[in-house]
């Protein structure tokens, strides 16, 4: 895989991975809020997080493959490594997301079987999220500065992490008390959903790369 970073296809595909987690974050963060499940109900809402999820897992598809597998030995930069890591972890934790947005739109599941198919796999993907985050958090200290707020990939290293922290809270929250169907605190779910969907939103919009420029045979090439 090239190394060119500026490269038009790899900026192209970074921004597609950017609006991927866009759009899956926006989703999310509409389906968490009272009003909107109010105004669809709860079959539209579970589907919005559905289809969030999607977009989740494309762009964590796209950020794995631009991300490229470092090569054992000394040559493998350890950012590269850690980087890599990070994408693998959040790609995973996607699926798992995908895993417990789906559940969600079965009916009639029991307050077991939603707790083991919807729940568990949501706190394993929150859980999943936090790893890939600590991990980025590492690679970004490697380059540059732990606090240096004029740098936008520091920004959005650190928008990630605590929108991680927020779906972890979420997903304690969304606990199902044993011999109910009952979550353990439906506010508080809601909330982290919606913090972290936009800390994630944001944190997308600041990588997003600029359009790349290049002549109409590049154009030609890369469509």
């Amino acid at each position: 895989m090239s190394k060119d970073r500026t490269s038009p296809r790899r900026v192209l595909r970074l921004r597609r991975e950017s609006w991927g987690f866009v759009i899956g974050s926006f989703l999310f963060g509409l389906a968490a809020t009272r009003v909107y499940g109010d105004a669809v109900g709860p079959e539209l809402d579970n589907i919005t997080y559905f289809v969030g999820s999607l977009f989740f897992t494309v762009a964590g598809f796209i950020q794995l493959s631009l991300s490229g597998r470092p090569v054992p030995g000394a040559e493998s930069h350890r950012v590269e490594r850690y980087d890599w890591w990070a994408a693998l972890i959040q790609f995973v934790g996607t699926l798992l997301f995908n895993v417990s947005t789906a559940v969600a739109l079965i009916q009639g599941l029991t307050a077991e079987q939603d707790r083991v198919w919807g729940w568990r796999p949501d706190l394993f993907g929150s859980t999943a999220f936090l790893v890939a985050s600590g991990l980025a958090v590492v690679a970004t200290t490697e380059t540059d500065k732990l606090w240096d707020p004029h740098a936008r990939n520091w920004r959005s290293t650190w928008l990630n992490m605590i929108g991680s922290v927020a779906f972890g809270v979420s997903a304690v929250g969304a606990y199902i008390v044993p011999g109910t169907d009952v979550l353990k605190n439906a506010t508080v779910a809601d909330l982290g959903t919606f913090v972290g969907a936009v800390c994630f939103l944001v944190a997308a919009l600041l990588m997003r790369p600029p359009h790349p420029r290049y002549s109409p045979n590049q154009a030609r090439t890369l469509s």
